[in-house]
């Protein structure tokens, strides 16, 4: 007679949401001991998003308290929308989300999809940023119960909840969709097109912004509300206005109407969630495989870097082109580079203000009013941007430093030889601004003056850049998600990227200097001062941080090597 191995028990414990928080929780717990500079960071972090939080609370309780309910409306239409798309945007350029529990580890666990969904949903709200909204969304009920009553200031705090869960489940779903699409190779454009549409709307948005601020016109701005109210950016913060101002019937409605975004929400998050476990995409049509002619090691560097040389140095540029290439949460923060670098300078340089006022009658005159000065200043901020991504470059390899650490790979090679990967991808994206700025101002003589401040100040933030990655490196989540970060690491790339460009800027300073004291001179010297200062800068920085590499290796693969 056959015997079973083991046998349960009893009935096995159905798994809850709790479950998942508490699993949060202790991980959380696991990782701050013996790390105090991860507790103070989150110390600072908590007092910070309460500072904020506070401001917010005031800023939308303000029409309450005061008495006026004409701007009631307004302000939970434009705050409420605010900080939806808020939430939508920042993870994917800046803060990414916090991963403490990584989907993938859950792959081999007999869980549905609804248990992990739900599970997920409510560890994700544990967190310093959901606190701090839902402090900050509060003054929304303040303002309804003091025009409405209780009934109204009831409506608005199902909504603000309501909206609490929209903004986190937004979050949720569309990191996750864009990390299942950056880890195909064959969609990375269409993510990039979509960045660059979402960066695209927020030029028209400042400027229907600003134009409707100065004429006044707050019949307009009423109706907009409106609008929006009707959507789920507005639906749940204008529900208990609407209740407010007698319109009961509306209230119950867009309250449904964020449920329904909601359940949309969590049903997209879960497809993707499935791939996230998995951690692969479809493969596709099968293509040819057969690398370049030659041998083994040929075959290993990419066409890009076919000039490079058959040593260390060669190997090491040629991997990090390939990583760069290929790691989805690298790409990502190229896309972000290209983005951000076109659209900054056209903004700044065409005088969005004055845009917003005459309409596209402003547009000759803005570009009549640039100068080589401002031109320099702006270029200035896109070259630091550009070379805040190596900031943290080990945290990219994680454990797999390891591997240099052991190869004995010194210092000052590697560090160039990362620099020189990196700028293979980034220098022709910074030409590719400095032509379509020069273009759009009407001034190809300033293409010089562009493409030296960039170079400048690209070189000045490598060299400030290699020294953060060495002595602030931080450990990045192991998970297939690009826009993931571990509870505490927010603020620290945070203080990091502020570190980065207030520095990289100091050191560029000379460059904007010279632009305003030389004048027309300038135009013709930009380009090689500028070629020669930022290669000058990348240089020497690669030369002292590599020394500090050098007797910080296991420091620094500890402190890139995540904690299970």
């Amino acid at each position: 007679m056959a015997v079973p191995v083991t046998a349960p028990a009893g009935p096995a414990r159905r798994v809850s949401a709790g479950h998942f928080v508490r699993l949060k929780l202790r991980v959380l717990g696991n990782n701050f001991r013996g790390q105090g500079w991860r507790i103070a960071l989150f110390v600072v972090g908590v007092l910070g998003g309460l500072w904020f939080a506070a401001g917010g609370f005031f800023a939308l309780a303000a029409p309450g308290l005061a008495g006026e309910p004409r701007y009631a409306l307004l302000t939970a239409a434009f705050g409420g929308g605010l900080l939806v798309l808020g939430w939508l945007l920042l993870p994917l350029v800046f803060f990414g989300v916090d991963e403490t529990l990584d989907p993938a580890r859950f792959a081999l666990l007999p869980l549905s999809r609804r248990t992990l969904v739900t599970g997920l949903f409510a560890a994700a709200l544990v967190s310093v940023p959901v606190l701090a909204m839902l402090v900050a969304v509060s003054g929304l009920v303040v303002t309804a119960g003091a025009l409405g009553g209780w009934s109204a200031g009831l409506v608005a705090v199902v909504g603000a909840a309501a909206g609490l869960l929209l903004c986190v489940a937004a979050a949720r779903a569309v990191t996750s969709a864009f990390a299942t699409m950056l880890r195909s190779r064959r969609v990375r454009d269409l993510a990039a097109v979509l960045l660059a549409v979402v960066a695209a709307l927020l030029g028209p948005l400042q400027i229907l912004v600003l134009a409707a601020v100065r004429q006044a016109d707050w019949d307009r701005l009423t109706g907009v509300a409106r609008v929006i109210g009707w959507t789920p950016f507005g639906a749940p913060w204008t529900a208990g206005i609407d209740v407010a101002e007698g319109r009961v019937w509306a209230g119950p409605v867009k309250l449904l109407i964020t449920a329904l975004t909601i359940g949309a929400l969590l049903l997209w998050w879960s497809r993707s969630l499935e791939s996230a476990m998995v951690g692969t995409v479809s493969a596709g049509p099968a293509r040819d495989r057969r690398g370049p002619a030659g041998g083994a090691v040929a075959q290993l560097f990419p066409r890009a870097v076919g000039w490079a040389r058959r040593d260390r140095f060669g190997a090491l540029v040629a991997r990090e082109c390939r990583y760069w290439w290929r790691d989805a949460r690298r790409r990502a923060n190229l896309i972000t580079i290209a983005v951000v670098g076109v659209f900054v300078p056209v903004m700044v340089n065409l005088g969005g203000s004055r845009l917003a006022t005459e309409g596209g009658q402003a547009f000759g005159e803005a570009t009549a009013d640039s100068s080589p000065f401002l031109v320099s200043l702006s270029m200035l901020f896109v070259g630091v941007l550009a070379s805040l991504t190596l900031a943290n470059q080990f945290g990219f390899d994680g454990s797999a430093y390891a591997a240099n650490v052991v190869a004995g790979v010194p210092g000052r090679l590697e560090l160039r030889a990362r620099m020189t990967a990196f700028s293979l991808y980034v220098v022709p994206i910074l030409g590719v601004v400095a032509v379509v700025l020069a273009t759009l101002l009407g001034h190809p003589a300033w293409l010089g003056v562009m493409a030296g401040a960039l170079l400048a100040a690209y070189g000045s933030g490598l060299a400030i850049n290699a020294f953060i990655s060495v002595l602030g490196a931080y450990a990045l989540p192991e998970t297939s998600n690009p826009f993931a970060m571990n509870t505490g690491t927010g603020l620290a790339k945070s203080f990091l990227a502020l570190l980065s460009m207030v520095a990289s800027a100091v050191a560029a300073v000379p460059m904007v200097v010279a632009a305003a004291l030389l004048g027309d001179l300038w135009l013709w010297l930009a380009l090689p001062v500028g070629l020669a200062y930022g290669l000058g800068a990348a240089l020497l920085g690669s030369y002292l941080a590599g020394d500090v590499l050098d007797r910080r290796q296991p420091e620094l693969l500890a402190a890139v090597t995540p904690r299970r």
